[in-house]
């Protein structure tokens, strides 16, 4: 097959490249190569069941149209402090112009129109006075929810779109590896599990999110395109009632706090925080299960949600972030045959593993059913774990009854986007032809500044047509 632009990859940095070209006349044949399914044919079993089961090839949740983000509780931030370092790359005037286009495409396609925490400026202030006094720093970042089952129904409206106007997804094909000639990407191989193939293209785009960053990272080394390991965020999610985050729900919905906790001083930060939302389970090719947050429109639990992550930033002659993550992942889930561990604060404090029958006694239930009652502290890493403690009590100080004895920290929480590909503000990588986006680029983190991304990788390949 031949193609002018081969995306792999249909997460938001590779719809939005597509959907850019598209809004702006481009004629160039285009193809997505997306391992997972349509937005129509992902289900998660568990809804059923009320316990994973192990999808296989692969899990529901993270693969697919739209990617893992959008099956998430599909947060978009429309602030440019806010999801990773492309800024840094293509600078923060133009990074914020681009979040604003994003943002009305998004709506013309249904999102929500109400923006969360853009008012209440004395009860901001408030809030923010006491994350000062707490030894911690609250990020302003508008937020535009759209909601689990709403940012599925966006993302169809995005697939068919793409369809009806000559956009070819190809569902359930992985791609294998690149095709290189020389310092020159000629496409990729593919394979569906029974037969491979190959599409040659001008261009290729690889976009395959978190779940594909150690893929993007092994192939990089196999070809020796420019890279170098970045952050690798290693924690847990927390869950209390609602009553205790009322205030910040109402005033901010999303309290992006920062600090760096006494006394290895790493960053510690909250992120993904789901009011009245339902703790997740995502499971990983290599049988990972790490645990996630959603948050619906229209369903509420009692309970909110929000991770913690500890970055970790690692050097010389360490260069396998991703695994060291994964290793903690694994023997968490060793801890907890498989599933998620689930443990009080109260009894991390007092050394002690947390026992089923102490859950069912306590004011927070966990919403995710099948979490294993046990001992996190025996598998988090010591620096890890002091970190997130301290980061706990220090926000107690702006949210009281954050840090209560049975508040409920779920174990392993992992973001994978360590490996960030050296690329100029072109998105050129030293390949000739080759292109990394998103998250697995390790430039972006999360649903907006990805699709940013791919806008601006839409407009470059446009204008390279007419030089």
């Amino acid at each position: 097959m031949k193609k002018d632009i081969l995306i792999i990859g249909a997460g938001p940095a590779g719809i939005f490249t597509a959907l850019e070209m598209l809004r702006k006349g481009s004629k160039k044949s285009i193809v997505i190569v997306e391992k997972g399914q349509s937005i129509e044919k992902r289900h998660c079993p568990k809804a059923k069941t009320q316990k994973c089961v192990g999808c296989k090839p692969y899990c529901h949740i993270t693969t697919g149209f739209s990617g893992a983000g959008a099956f998430s509780d599909g947060k978009l931030s429309l602030s440019s402090d806010v999801g990773g370092n492309l800024p840094m790359l293509i600078g923060e005037e133009l990074a914020q112009e681009t979040i604003d286009y994003t943002d009305k495409i998004y709506l013309e396609f249904g999102a929500d129109t109400h923006v969360e925490g853009v008012s209440n400026d004395e009860e901001v202030k408030e809030i923010r006075k006491n994350a000062i006094q707490a030894g911690l720093k609250l990020v302003d970042c508008p937020i535009r929810h759209l909601g689990t089952e709403k940012a599925q129904d966006i993302y169809l409206a995005i697939e068919k779109h793409l369809q009806a106007n000559g956009v070819e997804i190809m569902f359930g094909y992985e791609c294998t590896n690149l095709i290189l000639d020389g310092d020159v990407c000629k496409g990729a191989y593919i394979s569906d599990g029974k037969t491979d193939s190959e599409i040659y293209a001008d261009h290729t785009i690889v976009a395959t999110g978190r779940r594909g960053a150690e893929w993007l990272e092994h192939i990089c080394s196999e070809h020796n395109i420019a890279h170098e390991p970045g952050t690798v965020d290693i924690g847990v999610r927390v869950e209390v009632r609602n009553e205790v985050m009322e205030k910040v729900n109402k005033v901010l919905y999303e309290s992006k706090l920062i600090g760096w906790p006494e006394p290895f001083k790493n960053k510690v930060r909250t992120f993904c925080q789901n009011p009245g939302g339902f703790v997740s389970q995502e499971n990983y090719d290599n049988d990972l299960a790490v645990v996630n947050g959603h948050s619906y429109k229209e369903k509420k639990s009692n309970n909110t949600n929000v991770a913690i992550l500890c970055s970790h930033n690692f050097s010389t002659p360490f260069n396998q972030p991703i695994a060291y993550a994964q290793k903690v992942g694994e023997l968490t889930n060793m801890l907890a045959n498989g599933q998620i561990l689930v443990q009080r604060f109260g009894d991390i404090l007092d050394g002690k593993r947390t026992w089923p029958k102490e859950l069912a006694q306590s004011n927070v239930r966990p919403t995710l059913p099948d979490a294993v009652a046990g001992d996190i502290t025996a598998a988090m890493p010591y620096r890890a774990m002091i970190n997130i403690i301290n980061f706990i009590k220090a926000v107690d100080k702006v949210v009281p009854g954050f840090a209560s004895y049975e508040t409920l920290l779920y174990s392993p929480e992992l973001k994978f986007y360590s490996n960030r590909v050296k690329m100029d503000t072109d998105f050129n990588t030293s390949i000739k032809g080759l292109h990394c986006l998103g998250d697995s680029s390790g430039w972006t983190r999360g649903l907006m500044m990805a699709s940013v991304m791919g806008v601006l990788m839409g407009r470059k390949l446009i204008e390279k047509d007419k030089q």
